[in-house]
């Protein structure tokens, strides 16, 4: 195949968006609906969460790792040629402009709208004597003990200040030496943030905790006259970075690294808009960080408080409940029966779309089913992430137990989840589980579970190949797709591939499967190559693409080149997108659009027009460098026409002009379109794929 950049040697290399600028574009995107008044209310308070969530770990993880590069002259300019520093001037620059936004968003907008409601954060200063003795009471019996004052003096350094906390910077007078004194308080993160007050009927009080502990500061430093305090908040590098091939043990590597992670450099720090300068040029001193590094802020810091407003009992406040149906082929006539998951699937192949479609009535079952069944000989397993308290590790403990033969491959490096995967690794390996931690240099982000089952014809082998982890919690609000298959052919493709990955087998042909890193890559291009191909030859040639993020030149120059054959492109993307759409020249055939809203879109979808015989592929591979080049993936082509219809429509309901989308403009700005031009609204994507899988008939779902 011919190289896709001789075929745009014209075009310059500001074709390519900012990686880091596309990710601030994508949380612009989600602070917008904290900032819509036609969100409920109580989800613009999680979407305020939400996006300081967001911006902690891609400080923690980006922005530190950019600053980490240009310190040790490792920094190499943009795909577009933007210098490493000016980007890192840029960013920062943005985000914090964005901060700025979502404090007044909530300050000016969200919290008098709450308060309207009856859901109030309230101020010392509102309360009656009666209230205010009960809470200090509270601080003395609940509060007060876990608190640990922290002075600074000759004899008392600069304490460590760990990342993402939240501080009170004190400031005293010392009767006896007559000096201003100054101590750091940190607030707990083991107590309520917002402590619940007592309210009339129907209200919702709280009382934020640094408030609570502000107004007793006298009794932590009995002695002196308080002069004044301040919040502050510090963010710290806490990527992890391990060379895998010099270490013969990664469990311990890691947990090293991780130890580490805690006293990475500081990279933000954020500061209340009421601090006076000399402890803010305190703090900036011994943090060692400079101005550029520092966002003033009006209001509480970290609102990812505003988690806690999700268990206010305001339904009225809130999307309307969504109970996930069982798919079609997995329903019985009755409802208290547990269906027969493996003859359902041995049957036809099943797909299941999450949250429309329960994961605990197919996934979940599957498993569970699998480790009660004495037919069943083994099971096998890859984990990237899944919740504390895990059904499926517990189905894996107990299919173990029962003799049967199980393997799981836990990936350790899931970034933030190192710990929880640890532990739940050493577990498995307890329960006699035989547990692995994948390839050298590559992370296990596929998501494969495999059952063997003994039957009258023999062995029958039984697939899930998804789009996201096995995780029960969050298939409530990612949307994901699985596939259960027994195809002979995805049986054989499965097995080799964990042959593969437990062993030192190097597998390189596959039937029904895309694998990376060895020819996921390859086999993309091609296919779309082979639409390029079609529309020079004046067929009709189509490609669809629904990802997380897109940023590998590569398969952005493809785009760029099918484009300009007369390819159509659809980009339906969540996040980073690196292509520019509706640029003349390049890309007058690209579309791209993004959906945000009450579920995280999160499935991998390609769809290719193959001159009418549709092909169309989900995974777990977005189109990124890493997972294209550095981790284990796998795509799976469906069979089934009703499947890759399913997909197809999907795919016209994103692109539609009658639904409700961020569009993504040739300049790289993105432009939301929740009406239409007679100010009606326009159908939100979520709320119509509820009702259409909802509405399926028995037996018909997906299959």
């Amino acid at each position: 195949m011919t190289s896709t950049h001789d075929d745009l040697a014209d075009l310059g290399p500001d074709r390519y968006i900012d990686r880091e600028s596309s990710w601030l574009e994508f949380n612009q995107r989600v602070l917008e609906l904290g900032e819509d008044r036609d969100t409920p209310l109580l989800e613009r308070a999680n979407f305020l969460a939400i996006f300081p969530s967001n911006l902690d770990e891609w400080f923690m993880v980006r922005v530190a790792g950019l600053k980490r590069r240009i310190d040790t002259g490792l920094a190499v300019p943009t795909p577009a040629g933007v210098p490493a520093a000016q980007e890192l001037a840029e960013i920062r620059t943005k985000a914090r402009e964005l901060q700025l936004r979502h404090a007044a968003a909530f300050n000016d907008d969200v919290r008098p709208a709450l308060e309207a409601e009856g859901i109030r954060i309230r101020a010392w200063a509102d309360l009656d004597e009666g209230a205010r003795a009960h809470l200090s009471e509270v601080f003395r019996n609940q509060i007060f003990p876990v608190l640990t004052p922290l002075a600074v003096d000759p004899a008392h350094p600069f304490p460590y200040i760990s990342g993402l906390s939240l501080n009170l910077s004190v400031r005293v007078h010392h009767p006896i030496t007559d000096k201003v004194e100054f101590a750091r308080l940190k607030v707990p993160p083991t107590l309520p943030r917002l402590y619940p007050l007592r309210a009339p009927d129907g209200e919702h009080h709280f009382l934020l905790l640094e408030d609570l502990i502000a107004e007793h500061l006298d009794e932590l430093f009995p002695g002196m006259r308080v002069i004044d305090h301040h919040a502050f908040r510090i963010t710290r590098n806490e990527d992890v970075n391990i060379e895998e091939d010099e270490t013969e043990n990664l469990l311990q590597a890691l947990e090293k690294e991780l130890l580490r992670r805690r006293f990475g450099p500081p990279i933000r720090l954020e500061v209340s808009d009421d601090m006076d300068e000399e402890t803010l040029n305190l703090l900036i001193d011994e943090l060692d960080i400079t101005d550029d590094e520092v966002t003033v802020l009006s209001g509480p810091l970290d609102l990812t408080a505003l988690f806690a407003l999700g268990g206010v009992d305001r339904p009225d406040l809130k999307y309307p409940p969504h109970v996930p149906v069982t798919a079609a082929a997995f329903r019985t006539s009755d409802s208290r029966e547990e269906p027969d998951v493996f003859g359902a699937i041995a049957e036809r192949d099943v797909l299941v779309q999450h949250p429309y479609e329960s994961f605990s009535t197919s996934v979940q079952a599957f498993i569970e089913q699998a480790a009660d069944d004495p037919d069943v000989l083994a099971i096998k397993q890859t984990l990237y992430r899944t919740s504390g308290d895990s059904p499926i590790i517990a189905a894996l403990i107990k299919a173990a137990d029962a003799g049967k033969q199980v393997l799981a491959l836990v990936e350790i490096k899931a970034r933030f989840d190192e710990q929880n995967n640890i532990v739940w690794a050493r577990k498995l390996e307890k329960a006699g589980v035989h547990v692995v931690y994948g390839l050298v240099g590559l992370k296990t982000h596929c998501k494969l579970l495999q059952v063997v089952r003994r039957e009258d014809s023999g062995l029958r082998i039984y697939n899930h190949i998804g789009t996201g982890n096995y995780n029960p919690k969050t298939s409530r609000i990612y949307e994901d797709m699985g596939l259960f298959t027994c195809d002979p052919d995805v049986s054989s493709d499965v097995t080799r591939l964990f042959n593969q990955l437990s062993g030192y087998a190097i597998e390189r042909d596959f039937k029904r499967l895309l694998v990376a890193p060895l020819h996921l890559r390859r086999g993309l291009l091609d296919l779309i190559e082979a639409e390029r191909q079609a529309a020079l030859r004046g067929e009709e040639a189509r490609v669809r693409v629904k990802v997380n993020s897109m940023i590998d030149e590569e398969f952005i120059d493809a785009l760029y080149a099918a484009s300009r054959a007369g390819v159509r492109v659809d980009v339906f993307v969540r996040g980073i997108c690196g292509i520019r759409p509706g640029v003349p020249g390049m890309s007058e055939n690209v579309r791209v659009r993004s959906v945000i809203g009450r579920y995280l879109e999160h499935s991998r979808v390609f769809a290719f027009r193959n001159g009418g015989d549709e092909q169309v592929w989900i995974g777990s591979a977005d189109m990124m460098h890493r997972n294209l080049d550095r981790r284990i993936e796998a795509l799976v082509l469906l069979e089934d026409e009703a499947h890759v219809q399913h997909c197809l429509d999907m795919f016209d309901l994103a692109m539609s002009d009658g639904t409700a989308t961020w569009r993504m403009n040739p300049d790289a700005s993105w432009t939301r379109r929740a009406v239409d031009d007679e100010g009606r609204p326009l159908v939100q994507m979520h709320d119509e794929m509820m009702r259409r899988i909802s509405a399926r008939p028995r037996k018909r779902s997906l299959r």
